[in-house]
């Protein structure tokens, strides 16, 4: 298994051999919240947004699959649906997943974006943590897990709730997943995706 850090870029093969079915897991942790000079505690649950948007190679959206549109028209990426809590603990298990047939993508498919919006414009300094990880296959099996991408809560992120979390880029034929990790000035799925048009594409 490979622990990504940000922007490092790896090639979606195994053994030599393209990957033509992969998952990937979206993990993050419920704000925990203390009063009365700590000794009382609570969980605020996060409710935050796992989307893919793919665009082709003149930066123009084709699909969008999010928690209103759990599966693409081609069927090639489906999402398992809306997680409105994150994680107590950190219990190593995905919040939300999103399976993606690469040979079955939209044939005009030139880049993949991966990337979270607080629902609650909670921002990203008070979530204790986010995951991507990525499962080779069809099936989430954590015994499959190919890489992970994990940013801790960080002061540098106040004020954002929109993160975008990797890219799957096609790059002389063949797809690339790459870790970003950026914190964005945008407030929903429909502002991110105007700026990736505009500035990662």
């Amino acid at each position: 298994m490979i622990n990504l850090s940000k922007n490092s870029q790896i090639s979606l093969a195994k053994n030599g051999i393209d990957l033509k079915e992969i998952t990937i897991g979206l993990d993050w942790g419920s704000i925990q919240e203390s009063s009365f000079w700590g000794l009382l505690k609570s969980t605020q649950g996060v409710d935050l947004d796992g989307t893919v948007s793919v665009f082709d190679a003149q930066k123009k959206e084709i699909e969008t699959v999010f928690f209103n549109n759990l599966r693409s028209k081609d069927g090639a990426i489906k999402h398992s649906g809306d997680d409105r809590i994150g994680d107590g603990l950190a219990d190593n298990k995905d919040n939300e997943v999103i399976s993606i047939n690469l040979e079955k993508v939209n044939p005009m498919a030139q880049s993949i974006f991966i990337y979270l919006n607080s629902y609650k414009q909670q921002d990203f300094a008070t979530i204790p943590y986010v995951k991507i990880k990525l499962v080779e296959g069809k099936n989430h099996n954590p015994t499959q897990t190919f890489a992970t991408f994990s940013l801790a809560s960080n002061d540098a992120y106040k004020g954002f709730v929109s993160m975008l979390m990797a890219k799957i880029q096609k790059v002389n034929g063949r797809w690339e997943f790459t870790a970003l990790g950026d914190a964005i000035p945008c407030k929903n799925i429909a502002e991110t995706i105007r700026l990736i048009s505009q500035s990662y594409l």
